[in-house]
């Protein structure tokens, strides 16, 4: 009896050990399987980043961002194929020189980066009132950049240009010593409103230093002809017809001031006639204005500093071109 239970219990466990070691070999099988999906997924996933930055890397190799050189901040950023670079290089060149004019002259409501000079003057101490210099975004160059930078992408800063008055400040309070040229005209002070008009715009003016080269703006420097600044309304010339306006009247003093430097040697940047002839000066020797709008402009191209005095007296407005009497002599 125990020689037939004895190859049983045998043969029982041997069996008993196959199965746990297929149970085992199974479970291992399992696992690996296991461990091998997730090696897949990871590697998955790893190519998918790999892809992705490679993706961001090429944009961003591609990208033009442009700097603004005054904040180190980053004002635009355009992709070069989105405007037809690589397809279409003429219509490239135009979008991009459209976007450097509107960086530089503004666009909407949105003003540019130009920035008119606004001069300095003197007060009733002579001392000097600081101005702004004259800032200038140069578009040619500005687009130039872009181009160069178009192929790789990169950074491109804004070539921005500050001009400050052609003169010395030690020589300031000497500016009035020798009158070079003046010109008057006469109006009606019985009429309140564009006398007061009159006697704002060139109280504005007076005592403005207009240094070598420097470009003066008529509207720059008188600034918003409004009820705000205390203009009146007056008749003024629109289309052809004398209508009431807040600020009429201030042509005259810009037609007077370019009567009196148009004795010396300077050029014009911009000058407009009126649309109906005036009383105050001979016909064609006017310069009309219009803030926000038409402008009168003229570079001091004489070659020394000057300085515009403006008088009122007896109805009659009178402007003075000066200088001092060291860069008389150079006249």
């Amino acid at each position: 009896m125990k020689y037939l239970i004895c190859p049983f219990i045998l043969m029982m466990v041997v069996l008993s050990g196959c199965s746990d070691a297929s149970e085992n070999e199974q479970k291992l099988q399992k696992e690996v399987k296991a461990l091998q999906n997730k090696v897949d997924e990871l590697e998955k996933e790893k190519g998918s980043i790999k892809e992705k930055e490679v993706s961001e890397s090429d944009e961003k190799q591609q990208k033009v961002v442009i700097i603004d050189p005054q904040t180190k901040e980053e004002i635009q950023s355009l992709l070069p194929e989105d405007f037809g670079y690589g397809s279409d290089e003429n219509k490239y060149e135009e979008e991009i020189k459209k976007l450097a004019r509107d960086l530089a002259r503004g666009k909407d409501e949105k003003p540019g980066y130009d920035r008119r000079m606004f001069p300095d003057k003197l007060d009733d101490e002579g001392n000097i009132i600081k101005g702004t210099p004259r800032v200038i975004l140069e578009e040619e160059e500005l687009v130039e950049n872009i181009l160069a930078a178009s192929a790789n992408g990169g950074s491109v800063q804004l070539p921005l240009y500050t001009t400050t008055s052609g003169y010395k400040e030690e020589d300031a309070a000497k500016l009035d010593e020798v009158l070079l040229s003046s010109y008057s005209t006469t109006f009606n002070s019985a009429v309140e409103g564009r006398t007061k008009n009159i006697e704002l715009s060139a109280k504005a003016i007076h005592n403005v230093i207009v240094g070598e080269d420097d470009i003066f703006s008529f509207n720059t420097t008188v600034g918003p002809s409004d009820e705000e600044h205390g203009y009146q309304p007056a008749e003024e010339a629109v289309n052809g017809k004398l209508v009431m306006g807040i600020g009429g009247g201030i042509c005259q003093t810009s037609s007077t001031l370019f009567n009196a430097i148009d004795q010396l040697a300077v050029e014009y940047v911009e000058k407009h006639h009126h649309s109906v002839t005036v009383g105050y000066v001979p016909k064609g020797r006017d310069a009309t204005v219009s803030y926000g709008g038409l402008d009168f402009r003229f570079q001091n191209t004489i070659g020394v500093p000057i300085l515009l005095q403006s008088k009122i007296s007896n109805n009659t407005l009178t402007i003075e071109i000066r200088t001092s009497a060291h860069y008389a002599e150079k006249i």
